[in-house]
């Protein structure tokens, strides 16, 4: 019995030795080199979004949401009219908000006391321009018509899949020449691709400025410019020595 005992221990120990060094072998990291590339594609705007919005004050709540309602339903007709499809027209904000004021305290000493003396009342509409010609003049028919709040023009394209395909192309090509400029320097040889990750950067939206400021400058001028669009790959190539 003990010399089983013997014989199986003695046994486990020879497989543990080979096993080690097999583990080992698996864990051990391969000799590797990671770079990064950058592309870059430019593309056309095809369309703008506005986003336009309608403040108005008074007394009451009721009267200041009238008062915006009305100026509001009349920045929408003019829209349809100038062309603006329904589903390029969306509401993406609306608030009611009191207005304070500080009132002197009846006791001297003591802290003011905020009393409401109004409302203000916001509705603020997304708007999505295809044709960018017209652009200018929607802007411009807006102000006259009440909209006082502008919170920015974004140029954008409907597809942009071709400038991302190209900027990807240009990101691997540059990814590639870095690996190797490397490699030949370090005389090592690039070896097969382990991983590649990507990073994408759309175009940043352009602010305008304020609709107050743009009331008395007539027909606005606009000018869309590119939309540049950024690819960012990260590869790991493995190295032969």
């Amino acid at each position: 019995m003990k010399t089983w005992l013997i014989h199986g221990y003695m046994l486990l120990l020879f497989s543990l030795g080979l096993a080690l060094p097999a583990a080992a072998a698996e864990t051990a990291p391969y000799p590797q080199i990671r770079v990064s590339g950058e592309g870059v594609a430019s593309l056309p705007p095809d369309m703008a979004v506005l986003s336009l919005a309608v403040t108005r004050e008074a007394p009451t709540a009721q009267q200041a949401l009238d008062a915006s309602s009305s100026a509001m339903r009349e920045v929408l007709a003019a829209m349809r009219k100038a062309g603006i499809e329904e589903r390029d027209l969306q509401t993406e904000q609306f608030a009611i908000q009191p207005r304070y004021r500080d009132e002197p305290a009846q006791v001297k000493g003591e802290p003011s006391v905020p009393r409401i003396v109004g409302y203000t009342v916001s509705n603020a509409l997304s708007v999505r321009v295809r044709d960018l010609g017209s652009l200018g003049g929607i802007i411009d028919m807006s102000v006259r018509l009440g909209v006082n709040q502008g919170g920015g023009i974004r140029f954008l394209n409907e597809d942009p899949a071709a400038a991302l395909s190209a900027a990807r192309s240009a990101a691997m090509q540059d990814a590639l020449a870095r690996a190797r400029t490397l490699t030949a320097a370090a005389d090592v040889g690039l070896g097969r691709i382990l991983e590649i990750s990507e990073q994408s950067y759309q175009p940043r939206p352009m602010m305008m400025a304020r609709t107050e400021m743009m009331a008395d400058a007539g027909s606005v001028p606009i000018a869309g410019g590119e939309n540049s669009y950024r690819v960012t790959v990260n590869v790991t190539f493995a190295l032969e020595q």
